[in-house]
């Protein structure tokens, strides 16, 4: 009778908090110009690298409490060069789609910092590499991110935010696995959110 009398009033305040969340414009949608910077380790005897470029992202958060809340981090496959050294050798795209939980520590007040950790799923395609190399399509890593938000009205926010990836590929040649390209970006974003 207890343990029922506890889950029942654990419920009713988890309702509560998921009530209140959801009262208090619970969404933010924000809009990034993101630099992404490859760390590009190598293991193959090839030397390779990708090159870093600016892309667009979007990211819908959820707030479960005030300070607790999951954000989902999207953009469209992004083209990168592939290089054995200083040299073109190929092409790629990658879809990285990254699912982070977040701890705000000052939701409301004028400065508002945040950390989130998560994983990341990133899908390369159109690779276009010389004859007989080849990439592994998928990888599952970590994610990990800090920033903060600039309340500009009730509703409109300014985001700084950086974030580690670990994103990292095995290259084979004619079938053998010769190394791993380790892509583990930074990425250093600056945007605009909509709170509703």
């Amino acid at each position: 009778m207890k343990l029922k009398l506890a889950s029942t009033a654990l419920l009713a305040l988890c309702a509560s908090q998921l009530v209140t969340a959801a009262e208090d414009q619970p969404w933010l949608v924000r809009g990034r110009a993101v630099y992404l910077a490859p760390a590009n380790n190598d293991t193959t005897p090839l030397s390779l690298n990708v090159n870093g470029k600016l892309i667009p992202e979007v990211d819908f958060s959820y707030f479960f409490t005030k300070k607790f809340a999951a954000e989902l981090i999207l953009t469209y496959p992004q083209k990168h060069d592939v290089n054995a050294g200083s040299t073109k050798i190929g092409t790629v795209k990658h879809l990285p789609p990254t699912l982070t939980a977040q701890y705000h520590f000052a939701p409301d007040g004028d400065l508002r910092p945040y950390i989130g950790a998560g994983i990341n799923y990133t899908h390369f395609s159109s690779v276009d590499l010389p004859a007989g190399y080849s990439i592994e399509k998928n990888s599952f890593g970590y994610a990990l991110q800090a920033g903060f938000d600039v309340p500009l009205s009730k509703t409109l926010v300014l985001n700084f935010d950086v974030k580690k990836v670990k994103i990292k590929t095995d290259v084979s040649a004619n079938g053998n696995k010769v190394g791993t390209l380790h892509i583990d970006p930074l990425l250093f974003g600056i945007g605009i959110g909509y709170r509703f």
